[in-house]
Formats: structure tokens, C-alpha cells, sequence
């Protein structure tokens, strides 16, 4: 029998995965090349050549004791040390060192880690809807409640500073923050976050304590405009950064991370150390070696950004094509788009008859939309174009005689 605090969180299991699944199943009766899977955000990039350079580097010309032996559990210094100086250089200031630098095993892994030092029993963290439906379970692991700020599609999916205020309470500890947005493709403006910045400064002189937030920063390499994604620690002190390479090097089965601590936070001395012993209470003991140094060789190094603005492009001519409204995406690789009806998963469903697998946006606390994901083949996206015609043509009959 599994354990009582296992239950809800088999309960509210994936819906992104379920779909995943489906697809396999589809793939099975229709062939591989008629399913048109836009359900999950697996990259379809290989790594960008200076990782198979560093591969090499690391396996002929790196003592393999030092390669394959248990580093500090914070992670190389000499990683840490290159990642404080490329944050600092990249954010314009002198905002991290070595020592406020923890290696993890993925952005999911920092959170938790992250988690672990600042929730107590009791304690919550504020979301701002849509948003990646894990934080809420990686908040239960450590007895907190999640509380949920709307959408506000008058804001254009900007976080809502004003609704924020009225959703706060003394027991808020953490205040979660994807930029860019999974699942709306958002890239926050500078003037919500600063409004939202100013939220927390009141608020943390209200309830007599820190209040952090949590900056989940995966994909802020993927933007396909001129928008500026900027450093948390530039608009509110008490900012802590969890990082992927996922996405930025196609690598999201190497579980490579960190968390990065601004000097600026409070408490950055102790809470640094915490997230260290948290790494290794958690079971992870130390992030994967090979992947720090990879890493740590390719700071620089980016995936192949043209193949998803390219794909970003193709995707929206097609869908509004189709009579389907969608927000063209600024960042990330993900694509709103409007259900045409107020019930998403009918639209999910008629999606799926014509083989086009997409994410219902309840997923995300986001009814009435849906997400699909533009990171496969682009032509795959061209090749779905006659079923997403024919699904606007189900919804949207006027449009297409």
C-alpha cells in the first residue's frame, strides 16, 4: 500500500504526460508520421557541437578519479566559480560568487531544494496562473499550500501585482515566478515585475519576515524578439534563481542545474549553505559530474534558437489559418491558443480526432485555453497544417467556405 501523503499527488497526476502517452498509443494505430505531438516540451534539438567537444575533452584529456569521483557536494568550484562570473557579466553587476553558486540535478530538483530551506508546515506559495502545474506538488512535499493568482488576460498574461496584494498573507514564504512563461510563451514586462517587486517590499514589511521569489529561468535563452528578460536580483533583492540546461543545450535528460543566490537576498550566507545540505538530505548528494564540467565548458554555447523562432513562425501561420486565435510567443516554445469553445477539453478532443495531441490549459489553471508545444521537426508542424485546417473547420464553418 503506498503511503497516505502519496494520494493526492497520484491523483492529480500529469495530464501532460497523460498526454504524452496517448501519442505513443496513436503512433502505434496511425503511424509515427500521422500524429501531429505538440503535448510535451522535449526538445527536438541535439546538443550543440561544443557539448560533444567538451565530452571528448573531459574523457581523453581529464584525470577520470577527478571526472568521476565525488566533487564537493555544492558542486566544482570551478564550475561555480564560471557560472558566478557569467551571471555577473550577463546581468551587468556583481550579484553572485562562488560559494552562493549549488549545483542540482534540473531547475525541478533546485525548487525543491529551494523548498526545503524556506517552508515550514503551514507556510504557502503564491503562483501567478497560468502556470507549470508541479509547483504546487513540489510545494506539498514540504507541507505548504499553494495559493493562485489569477489570470488577468487585460494584462496580456502579466502577472497581476494588484491581484497579488489582496492574495497575500503572513504565512507566504515564496512567491514562484517562470519567465519566460510555460505555458503562454509570455516574456514578463520590466513593468509588471517591478510592480510586482514593489508588492513584496510592502508586504515584507507588513509580516516582519522575507518573502523570496523563486525565478524558475529555463528557458531564458529561447526569446524571439528584442524583449528584455531581466535579473531577478535587479528588481527584488530577496530573489533566488533555479536553472536548467534543458533547454538552452537540448539537454533534459542529463539533469543538470543550479540555484544561484544574489548577494543582494537576504540571509544569502545561511540560506546558501542550507541549499547545500538540502542537495544532499534530498538524495542527490551532489549534481552529475560529467554534466558540471560539460557545462561549465559551454556557458557560452546556445542551441540552435532560429529552429524554434522558425518554428514559432510556422506554427502561428498555420493555426491562424485555421480561425483559431493564439498569442505569438515571445519566448520559451510554447504556443496559447484560444479554445474555441468554453470547455477546452472538447476542443482537446476534437484536436485528438484529427491526430493533433495539445495540452487542455486547466493543466495550468488556464481553462479555456490550450498549449501546444512547437519544439518537434518543423516538418512535423507543416505536415499537420490539413488537420489543423480541419479543425477549424469544425469550430469555425464561416471562415473556411
Amino acid at each position: 500500500m503506498i503511503s497516505k501523503a502519496m494520494e493526492p499527488f497520484m491523483a492529480g497526476s500529469s495530464q501532460i504526460r497523460a498526454m504524452f502517452e496517448e501519442g505513443k498509443k496513436m503512433a502505434k494505430v496511425y503511424g509515427k508520421e500521422n500524429v501531429y505531438d505538440f503535448s510535451i516540451g522535449n526538445p527536438g534539438l541535439k546538443p550543440p557541437q561544443e557539448v560533444f567537444d567538451a565530452i571528448d575533452e573531459i574523457n581523453h584529456e581529464l584525470d577520470p578519479l577527478y571526472v568521476h569521483g565525488y566533487p564537493s557536494n555544492a558542486g566544482y568550484e570551478s564550475t561555480r566559480k564560471a557560472i558566478a562570473d557569467d551571471l555577473n557579466e550577463r546581468a551587468g553587476g556583481d550579484f553572485f560568487d562562488v560559494d552562493h553558486i549549488i549545483m542540482s540535478c534540473g531547475a525541478a530538483y533546485s525548487i525543491n531544494m529551494i523548498n526545503k530551506c524556506i517552508f515550514d508546515p503551514g507556510d504557502k506559495l503564491v503562483v501567478f496562473a497560468p502556470y507549470f502545474v508541479e509547483y504546487g506538488n513540489w510545494a506539498r512535499n514540504w507541507g505548504a499550500d499553494t495559493l493562485v493568482v489569477p489570470a488577468n488576460e487585460a494584462l496580456e498574461f502579466d502577472p497581476d501585482a494588484e491581484a497579488l496584494r489582496e492574495i497575500l498573507v503572513p504565512e507566504v514564504k515564496g512567491v514562484m515566478l517562470n519567465n519566460p512563461n510555460n505555458p503562454t510563451g509570455k516574456i514578463y514586462s520590466r513593468k509588471a515585475l517591478d510592480a510586482v517587486a514593489d508588492v513584496l517590499r510592502e508586504a515584507e514589511e507588513k509580516f516582519g519576515h522575507t518573502i523570496y521569489l523563486i525565478c524558475d529561468e529555463p528557458y531564458r535563452e529561447l526569446v524571439y524578439n528584442d524583449a528584455d528578460v531581466p535579473f531577478p536580483g535587479d528588481y527584488y533583492a530577496d530573489s533566488l534563481i533555479a536553472y536548467s540546461w534543458s533547454k538552452s543545450l537540448s539537454m533534459p535528460g542529463d539533469r543538470i542545474g543550479y540555484v544561484a543566490v544574489p548577494k543582494c537576498a537576504e540571509g544569502h550566507e545561511e540560506l546558501s549553505q542550507a541549499l547545500v545540505v538540502a542537495g544532499r538530505v534530498l538524495g542527490g548528494t551532489n549534481a552529475p559530474t560529467i554534466q558540471e564540467l560539460i557545462v561549465e565548458r559551454c556557458l557560452k554555447s546556445r542551441s540552435d534558437l532560429d529552429y524554434y523562432k522558425r518554428n514559432a513562425h510556422d506554427l502561428y501561420e498555420i493555426v491562424s489559418e485555421a480561425g483559431l486565435e493564439c498569442i505569438y510567443p515571445q519566448g520559451a516554445f510554447y504556443m496559447w491558443i484560444k479554445s474555441p469553445v468554453e470547455n477546452e477539453y472538447e476542443f482537446v478532443q476534437a484536436a485528438k480526432e484529427e491526430r493533433i495531441l495539445i495540452t487542455p490549459g486547466s493543466a495550468f489553471a488556464g481553462p479555456g485555453w490550450v498549449r501546444a508545444s512547437f519544439c518537434g521537426s518543423n516538418e512535423m508542424i507543416h505536415r499537420s497544417r490539413e488537420s489543423w485546417i480541419n479543425l477549424g473547420k469544425k469550430f469555425f464553418p464561416e471562415k473556411h467556405q
